[in-house]
């Protein structure tokens, strides 16, 4: 069989021998939780409840008005203990609800199933998809109810199911995909029939044969298929993927909907059948904790605002080298400076180093390496420097906007040049100029 792919990219050592056998595990909630009402793109949800208040597993503990923010639930049923600031994996300090566990998993009443998902109209399945604070599981946390409603004149032909899970290290989507093959492929097909799309492609890199074939089997009956693609680095990310599975180009600027496409991480489409089959919301998600520095790698499920430090324990702790812990895989991943900081909805992986993290850099030698290995196709060198120097403008006319900061350039030069740190820098400075000029 063919294998589909896209242009340029690259491939680092895959690193996911140590957990792809490891099955998922349950791991048991902390005394306290610590749920951040920003886990998603958009404006950070209000929170519903204050100090003193109980609350329920399930119970929304934060909602928002407007169109791009997500519903937040407790993880556990138990006393508020604070609604205050609190480290959050993204960096800056956020308004966090902090529940002390009473250990009950008390459900809260509106956790209710519907006797028959598939019955449901596109309008009500995107309904309970909200009411659930589904966000993409990927990572980039946009609202899925968002997603699922594109705007008029933009019919959806296809939904894509990203099941490549293209970073080193990161296992639990692959995991996911074993052992709940039924749940994503019954979320997929909500999915489609949600943003009223015509069929459905599963992709799955060629590195994950067993869960392909997996797939390809219980697929029958679905109108869709499974795609094998190759392994390459980032097979995964959106465009790349729309590419390659339908030589289709998102144009600059644009969004999948541009093109008549929905794409969802399989842990988003599993997410999806739980909130409209059985009424779960969003308060626990897949996560690999791996690498050098940690004495045990597992798969875990986690619930949502678990500190990092109670799953790193329940993994034997740190070993004593370790000096880096990054949330997210090793390419594209936040790294992080306290372990009291929350799992929050697009908490990956928690992967932790033991060597030189920060190498010397060197002048760049203009070899174009970057260049040629870029997928998005731009030029990350100028990119960089027109950020270093603040010429916002000019980074802007030579697509800074575009990088999806997948760490290609960064993971490929020989000067060790942090490309996609400096990028950040430009993509940040212009977003807040285009923010203060709108108020």
């Amino acid at each position: 069989m063919r294998k589909k792919t896209f242009p340029r990219g690259t491939h680092p050592p895959e690193y996911k021998h140590y957990t792809e056998g490891q099955r998922l595990e349950k791991l048991e909630p902390p005394e306290k939780v610590f749920i951040p009402l920003n886990q998603h793109f958009g404006k950070p949800a209000d929170p519903l409840v204050s100090k003193g208040e109980e609350v329920l597993l399930g119970q929304k503990i934060g909602d928002s008005d407007e169109l791009f923010s997500a519903t937040v639930h407790s993880s556990v049923s138990g006393k508020v203990l604070f609604v205050k600031e609190h480290p959050h994996p993204l960096g800056s300090p956020a308004l966090t609800v902090i529940i002390a566990n009473d250990g009950k998993d008390t459900p809260h009443p509106d956790m209710k199933g519907t006797k028959d998902p598939f019955s449901l109209k596109p309008e009500d399945i995107r309904s309970k998809v909200r009411d659930a604070g589904i966000v993409g599981m990927g990572g980039a946390a946009f609202p899925t109810a968002v997603k699922l409603s594109p705007p008029k004149g933009k019919a959806i032909d296809t939904v894509i199911i990203n099941g490549c899970e293209c970073e080193p290290l990161l296992t639990s989507d692959y995991r996911l995909m074993l052992e709940y093959t039924k749940d994503i492929i019954n979320g997929a097909e909500l999915v489609r029939k949600a943003a009223e799309a015509k069929r459905i492609i599963i992709g799955i890199e060629d590195n994950k044969r067993d869960v392909f074939e997996l797939f390809k089997q219980k697929m029958n009956g679905f109108p869709g298929e499974t795609a094998l693609l190759k392994t390459k680095y980032p097979q995964g990310a959106e465009k790349n993927l729309i590419y390659a599975l339908l030589k289709r180009e998102v144009p600059r600027g644009g969004l999948p909907f541009d093109v008549g496409v929905v794409v969802q991480n399989v842990g988003t489409a599993k997410a999806v059948w739980d909130a409209v089959s059985s009424g779960t919301p969003l308060y626990e998600r897949a996560v690999t904790l791996s690498g050098p520095g940690l004495k045990e790698n597992k798969n875990l499920l986690i619930r949502i605002g678990t500190p990092f430090k109670h799953a790193v324990e329940y993994c034997g702790g740190l070993k004593e080298g370790a000096n880096m812990l990054v949330m997210g895989g090793p390419m594209m991943g936040l790294a992080q400076w306290n372990l009291d900081t929350p799992v929050i909805k697009g908490t990956s992986g928690l992967i932790v180093w033991e060597e030189e993290a920060f190498p010397e850099e060197f002048p760049c030698i203009s070899c174009g390496r970057c260049v040629s290995h870029c997928p998005m196709g731009l030029v990350p060198t100028r990119l960089m420097n027109y950020s270093r120097h603040g010429y916002y403008q000019e980074a802007e006319k030579w697509g800074v906007l575009d990088c999806v900061e997948c760490g290609c350039c960064q993971y490929i030069c020989p000067a060790k040049i942090p490309l996609v740190h400096w990028i950040r820098v430009g993509k940040n400075a212009i977003t807040s100029m285009k923010r203060k000029k709108k108020s």
